[in-house]
């Protein structure tokens, strides 16, 4: 089958010579980053680069910096819009889901499994076809080669992209976002290796679902890193552990 490759919208070079290029596909948004030496006769592996569904002008700081540090350690790096966010057309069950977690919160009340399914369901089950429909058109450009990694959230999207993709070999997976019963299921039947980065403080996370997911998940080798602070207080260091996951399984 052929696949077309991802139509190029604009190019610049970063510092270092790191390669941005963003395209779509479809009306889908996104951007590829690919080390300075990155060529036809020089291949890297690819690591696609999850975000929460905040849209890509504003997650684009944070991003941009984990895909010039992945390029230095010899890897390209890609995103997408996720559905329902940026300039996307609004996603109707999720924009109520997300007023009945405001309004959950508001009145101290839990946050019901209901809610999550509807807040998580419907975004994972159209954007993971999305994105191996992205890891098509990428894996056509002759710089680059594979294997392909996971890393980011939103972690529900992570673990059924793994599940789904064979390309995927190994993924790093943030915790920090809500995780409906059915992808505790799926997590008990991934076997890549996982890497799972958890802020022990993060207020919007709750830490129990996380390590219960870790608990589940079927993979032989998985490994917890835990830091002490909030949502943003990665520490730099966390980001050299995940770096050296992917150097051992995408090398």
């Amino acid at each position: 089958m052929r696949v077309t490759p991802p139509h190029l919208t604009s190019e610049q070079r970063l510092d270092g010579g790191v390669r941005e290029r963003a395209f779509t596909l479809g009306e889908i948004p996104g951007i590829l980053w690919t080390p300075a030496f990155a060529s036809a006769s020089a291949p890297v592996p690819l690591i696609l680069l999850g975000h929460p569904p905040l849209g890509l002008r504003r997650m684009y700081p944070r991003l941009v910096d984990r895909a010039r540090r992945s390029a230095a350690d010899g890897f390209a790096t890609a995103t997408i819009e996720l559905p329902g966010s940026g300039e996307r057309p609004r996603l109707p069950a999720v924009e109520e889901a997300r007023a009945g977690l405001r309004g959950a919160r508001e009145a101290g009340e839990p946050v019901t499994d209901e809610i999550i399914d509807a807040l998580v369901l419907p975004l994972a089950d159209q954007a993971v076809p999305e994105w191996r429909a992205a890891l098509d058109a990428l894996l056509s450009l002759p710089e680059i080669g594979g294997p392909v990694g996971y890393s980011g959230g939103v972690l529900s999207l992570g673990v059924r992209l793994a599940l789904a993709e064979p390309r995927v070999v190994a993924a790093c997976l943030f915790a920090g976002s809500f995780v409906p019963r059915a992808v505790f299921e799926e997590a008990r039947q991934l076997t890549v290796p996982l890497h799972v980065l958890l802020q022990w403080d993060d207020e919007g996370n709750d830490r129990q679902t996380a390590l219960d997911l870790f608990d589940a998940f079927g993979s032989a080798e998985k490994t917890l890193h835990a830091n002490m602070g909030g949502h943003t207080g990665v520490p730099s260091f966390a980001g050299d552990a995940a770096a050296r996951f992917f150097t051992r399984h995408l090398r």
